[in-house]
């Protein structure tokens, strides 16, 4: 779902760096062709305009090689991430772990990406941009290979706590690389960064698609190792590749209030949101193949194809619906509430509920999965542009610290889902079964929508109230007759 952070940056953010004006929290601000046109001053000439407008669209050596290694981080980290769903959770099984055991270990990359990343983020500057997008690159490489011996290790607690710990340093590596990528992308793109980093999530979107099917392929053809190895040494070439490319950049520093964007009631609305939808995406890694399995008997190779059907059909609508959000804003809580809730009973179908009594077929679970990748886009993409008009207007200034803000909360977010969805779908499919486990995974986004519409039925009574209090009826009156009366 950074696709979907990304995509929605490039709205109402993205565009204000640079020579328009905006009215929040009360004031009015100009970017700097703003305050020249409010200072008496005349624009420059059209045809000065045009070349200036045409040269900053051309990409300099450097920001070309700075996309080129941000690509390779956003492929390579979302291919050895969700490479693990297809055959993973039966072959820990196999090794003596649990359903809740096997959450735990998807979830724990997560938490520790999560936990990482704040930390390295406060000491970029001190290490280097640089060096930790490389250093975090080689290391990850070095673990995804790691995570393909453990099959070697013995069945039990000790292939258990392997597991883990090989985890939690992929987490560590990619969230130094991660970090380090967008401080480079910011310093890199100072006044476009929401518009690069949605273009770059197609990368990303692209390594969610391509790992489930060729983790499967990879599995079924050739074993358990293949898979982590060929990733790993994949990582691996691209660490020269970007110590050659990848220009030398410091890190941004933030200066926006953290704690007073998120104790926003409308942000932490849409942080529910984000935290849903997270969840009831890291439910299904760990038992969705599971029940694939062993429901409709598909062998390892086939079951990356059914996982195809939520991530082709969330890639395909987004952009559309970013395209939607973009034009018609106010039609952006009727996406955050209708999203919720559609995938509320998604989930609720997706078993199907046992309380249904209706049985499990293979294309209406397809399908089902489809309508949750589009519900998924419906809520996901209007979240960014959200939280930055909320930003906006409660006093936060525009610019790349307010971006980095309201990216680095997104982020930190769907974390804690991409944490909780494992760890709590690996319980309730171990002891409700998947159906159930299913359906109660559906409360968070049923939760959510029905927080996000009670809050914009209030915000809308507010405004109305306000409005009337500031527009009484009897002004108006009074204001038509000493107007007749003047006549």
């Amino acid at each position: 779902m950074l696709s979907a952070g990304g995509r929605a940056g490039a709205g109402p953010g993205a565009r204000g760096a640079r020579g328009r004006c905006h009215t929040g929290g009360g004031r009015r601000r100009c970017g700097p062709m703003g305050s020249r046109a409010a200072g008496g001053e005349q624009p420059p000439d059209d045809g000065v305009s045009e070349a200036v407008g045409e040269e900053s669209r051309r990409l300099t050596r450097e920001q070309l090689f700075t996309i080129v290694a941000a690509a390779s981080i956003n492929f390579s980290s979302m291919i050895c991430y969700s490479i693990l769903g297809p055959f993973f959770p039966s072959e820990a099984e196999k090794k003596g772990a649990s359903n809740t055991i096997v959450g735990l270990i998807f979830g724990c990359f997560a938490l520790f990406n999560f936990l990482t990343s704040l930390i390295l983020g406060n000491y970029l500057s001190e290490i280097g941009a640089k060096f930790m997008f490389v250093a975090g690159m080689f290391v990850s490489g070095c673990v995804t290979i790691l995570f393909g011996m453990l099959d070697k290790v013995p069945s039990g607690p000790m292939f258990i706590s392997f597991c883990f710990l090989v985890r939690a340093m992929d987490a560590i590596s990619f969230a130094a690389a991660i970090t380090a990528s967008f401080s480079i992308l910011a310093k890199a793109f100072p006044t476009n960064i929401a518009t690069v980093m949605g273009s770059l999530e197609i990368f990303s979107g692209l390594g969610l698609v391509l790992g489930p099917p060729l983790g499967g392929f990879l599995y079924q053809s050739f074993g358990y190792e293949v898979p982590f190895i060929t990733l790993g040494c994949i990582v691996l070439a691209l660490v020269p590749v970007n110590m050659c490319l990848l220009p030398k950049y410091d890190s941004t520093p933030r200066k926006e209030s953290f704690w007073k964007l998120i104790l926003l009631p409308k942000v932490l609305i849409l942080c529910l949101t984000i935290f849903s939808l997270s969840a009831c995406l890291g439910f299904m890694d760990p038992t969705m193949s599971l029940f694939i399995l062993k429901k409709f008997k598909l062998p390892a190779g086939y079951v990356g194809l059914v996982f195809l059907g939520l991530a082709v059909s969330y890639s395909v609508s987004s952009p559309l619906l970013g395209l939607l959000s973009d034009k018609l804003p106010y039609i952006r809580k009727w996406l955050l509430i209708f999203g919720n809730l559609i995938t509320a009973v998604c989930l609720f179908m997706l078993g199907p509920a046992p309380v249904l009594h209706i049985e499990s077929q293979l294309w209406m679970f397809v399908l089902v999965l489809v309508l949750i990748g589009f519900s998924l886009g419906m809520s996901a993409i209007p979240v960014f542009p959200e939280i930055l008009q909320c930003a906006y207007e409660n006093g936060f200034e525009e610019g790349l610290s307010l971006l980095g803000l309201v990216s680095g909360l997104f982020n930190a977010m769907w974390s804690l889902g991409a944490f909780v969805g494992p760890i709590l779908g690996g319980f309730l499919n171990e002891e409700l079964g998947f159906e159930w486990a299913a359906a109660i995974q559906g409360g968070w986004p049923l939760l959510s929508g029905l927080a996000t519409g009670i809050f914009y039925i209030i915000e809308a009574t507010g405004k109305s109230s306000s409005s009337c209090l500031q527009n009484p009826p009897g002004d108006n009156e009074e204001r038509t007759r000493l107007m007749a009366n003047e006549m």
